[in-house]
Parts: structure tokens; sequence; C-alpha cells
């Protein structure tokens, strides 16, 4: 008896070790890499808003800035978006999908030289209206009186 509870405690303690080690299922929503690749902005909207409202856009520039604006995404997560004034900016994306009814997000965080990534405490998240392998919409969220609009940014794939 003490041998078959041996034997039944080593196959459990294999299965467990087993289980904790195999591949992560893909969270339902969007694969990540459909946003690998070189994206161009070809339109900057605005949902709920006025687009005088919304000064700066990441920061940076305001939202208009960045139409025609290319952004850079590799499967590292490394990335770069480059203004049309040649501006560039380094940024470490990802995607984000917290689920309980909340929307999937692209999230990134600006990377200047000399920083570490997990020093790194602010970023920016942006809803993802919709992506496929040719186009994508992110919409930035944008609180006002407490109410929420969006600056809504379109992407063509290079």
């Amino acid at each position: 008896m003490k041998r078959i509870f041996q034997i039944a405690t080593v196959i459990a303690s294999v299965l467990i070790i087993f289980s904790s080690c195999s591949v992560v299922s893909k969270t339902a929503g969007v694969d990540r890499s459909r946003f690998v690749g070189t994206w161009t902005v070809t339109g900057v909207t605005y949902e709920g808003i006025i687009g005088a409202a919304v000064q700066k856009a990441f920061d940076q520039a305001p939202p208009t800035a960045f139409a025609g604006s290319t952004w850079q995404l590799t499967n590292s997560g490394n990335g770069v978006y480059t203004l049309t004034d040649g501006t560039s900016q380094s940024i470490y994306w990802s995607y984000y999908n917290p689920g309980g009814g909340v929307e999937p997000q692209f999230q990134f965080k600006k990377v200047y030289q000399g920083d570490k990534l997990k020093n790194i405490d602010s970023g920016y998240r942006l809803v993802i209206g919709s992506i496929d392998g040719s186009s994508m919409v992110l919409k930035s969220p944008i609180d006002l009186n407490g109410k929420t609009g969006y600056v809504v940014y379109s992407f063509n794939k290079k």
C-alpha cells in the first residue's frame, strides 16, 4: 500500500510539473503577431470630443502631428515611431487583454537611452478598434469632465 502511495505521489508530481511547463494558451482576442511590422498612420480623427480639446498625444505633439508617422513594431516588443518632422521615439510595446469585459488594448512605454524597462512605470494604452493583416485602428481614451472621448488613429501596414 505504501508503495502504491509513493508511485501515485510521483505521478502526480510529474503531472504538475508538466502542466506548469506547458505552452500558455493564447488569450482570446487578437494574435500579438498581427501588430508586428511597419505601420503608417493614415488618419487621426476624434470620437466624442473636439480636436481642440487635446493639446498633446503621448506627451509629445498634437494628435494631428502623428498623421503620416511610421511605427515599426518588432516581435520582441521593441519599436520606434517617427513623426513626419523626423522626430523619433523608441518604445516597448505589448498586447494587453485583462478580460472580464475590458476591451483588449495596445500598450507601450517610451524608452530613452539608458532606461531599463523595469524602471519605466508610465506608459500609454490604446483600445484596439480593429486589426487585420493590413490595417488597424487604435483609440486613445481621453477623459474630459467625467466623459470619455477618443483620439482615433487609423493605420495601414506597409
